[in-house]
């Protein structure tokens, strides 16, 4: 379970893991499934989930449903599940219908419905990332990612240009999203996600998320948006073009093309991109304002006023000496010296420097992952013609083991720099840590964990 304080946005975020019960956690484990071709979904917030167990507003309430052509009657007879999946079922739909999921919906739902034994082996059989930033980025910012992004910019043009207008969101951003998350479209998903959901809530080991994600899908059904046939996404419930889980869908999604329902499903993806640019929206984004600049430090500059944690004003960090990566000031283009920024060292003090800015964190709310956020922003910033990043990449260190990153935590805990415990997990109590011994060691204190650090820590 995650440790308090320790937010870890330190590399890429997969499709789901260990950690906290609704940000569909697993910061640090990746499968090679989760890799950018595959889905990764706006993450429900704890207000989402409670709110896909009520009624979240009339802009949301259900809207009277034909029954016979929204939930079509079938000859199928349910397969056979175990009792201890029957008496989940009941209980649940006892809980569904108490809260105003009525019996003729909650039963279409469930015809034919029982775990499906290879999301549970997909969901437990998730293994340790082992991959470095530049290669996560090397795969969603891709030559051919950016290449069809721009053709889907030129596609879609009226539609995004109507998009970009309405919520103030750049097209570029959105278009972004729309890749990393189902490769334009391509990759949607095709499990039932009743099915999906029903399975990891009767698991078990993350049951109130789930329960709560199932809810909320019942409400989309019951809203007349989908029919159960057509309801499919990822294997962990995420849906459509740009992956909504269910609880964002009911508290984001958009009917843009006006025909009555919020399709995220369909191939035009209007509805779906269209969402996306509300829900970032909402969550603050400022139009104009970049996500992040690529930035050169000075001579002599102390490292440890990187990270999340320490946020100033763009004032701040020209007064240390910040440029851009080009040597331009860092005002202008859409920042002014008010503007609050953080510093983030993604590999180090090897690696690019990244001033990001408050859209970074919007992207964040979509998924918290620095390098999912960092990848969104790169790719928008590739396909509306910007170059690629200046600094290379530390492309000869490897990753460390889980081992070796309670490794590293045990020893600098030994040597009185407090971690928050040991547990594997580099979050930025950890990165505080390292940066302080690294300080005291002569060494640049960036808190990269590098694998060459360990032999000198013993």
């Amino acid at each position: 379970m995650q440790r308090k304080g320790e937010r870890l946005r330190r590399i890429a975020r997969p499709i789901f893991g260990k950690g906290t019960l609704w940000l569909v956690p697993g910061l640090l484990f990746l499968p090679a499934a989760a890799w950018p071709d595959a889905a990764m979904r706006p993450s429900p917030r704890p207000s989402d989930v409670i709110a896909a167990s009520r009624n979240i507003g009339s802009a949301t309430l259900p809207r009277p449903v034909d029954r016979t052509t929204a939930f079509p009657q079938e000859d199928t007879v349910l397969p056979p599940v175990s009792p201890a999946f029957r008496r989940w079922r009941a209980a649940f739909r006892a809980r569904a219908l108490a809260a105003g999921i009525p019996p003729a919906v909650f039963d279409a739902a469930f015809r034919n419905v029982r775990p499906d034994p290879d999301i549970i082996a997909r969901d437990r059989n998730q293994g340790e990332f082992t991959r470095q930033i530049w290669d996560y980025l090397d795969s969603a910012v891709s030559r051919s990612r950016i290449i069809t992004g721009r053709r889907m910019l030129e596609r879609h043009r009226r539609l995004l240009g109507r998009i970009e207008r309405r919520y103030g969101v750049e097209k570029e951003i959105v278009v972004a999203i729309w890749g990393l998350e189902s490769a334009y479209g391509a990759r949607r998903g095709h499990t039932p996600v009743i099915t999906a959901l029903a399975t990891l809530a009767h698991e078990g080991r993350r049951r109130r998320f789930f329960e709560g994600e199932l809810l909320a899908a019942l409400r989309i059904l019951q809203a007349g948006d989908i029919t159960p046939r057509r309801m499919t996404g990822s294997w962990a419930g995420a849906m459509g073009h740009t992956q909504f889980m269910p609880s964002s869908y009911l508290a984001f999604a958009e009917d843009f093309t006006g025909d009555g329902r919020r399709d995220i499903w369909s191939d035009d993806p209007a509805d779906a991109l269209a969402s996306t640019a509300n829900y970032l929206a909402r969550h603050g984004w400022r139009k104009g304002q970049p996500w992040g600049v690529e930035v050169r430090l000075p001579e002599g500059f102390d490292y440890r006023l990187a990270g999340d944690h320490v946020r100033k004003p763009v004032g701040f960090w020209r007064a240390r000496g910040l440029v851009r990566a080009d040597g331009r000031p860092l005002a202008g283009n859409g920042l002014s010296d008010n503007d609050m920024a953080s510093l983030r060292l993604p590999a180090g003090a090897r690696g690019p420097a990244l001033l990001t800015f408050d859209n970074f964190r919007v992207i964040e709310r979509y998924n918290p992952a620095d390098a999912y956020v960092i990848a969104v922003g790169h790719l928008a910033d590739r396909i509306a013609g910007r170059p690629p990043f200046r600094a290379s990449w530390p492309r000869g260190e490897r990753a460390l083991s889980a081992a070796e990153k309670r490794t590293l935590q045990e020893r600098l805990t030994r040597q009185g720099y407090d971690t928050g415990g040991v547990d594997g997990i580099i979050g930025p109590r950890t990165i505080r840590a390292l940066q302080a011994w690294q300080k005291d060691a002569g060494l640049v204190p960036d808190g990269f964990p590098s694998a060459r650090l360990l032999p000198l820590l013993d």
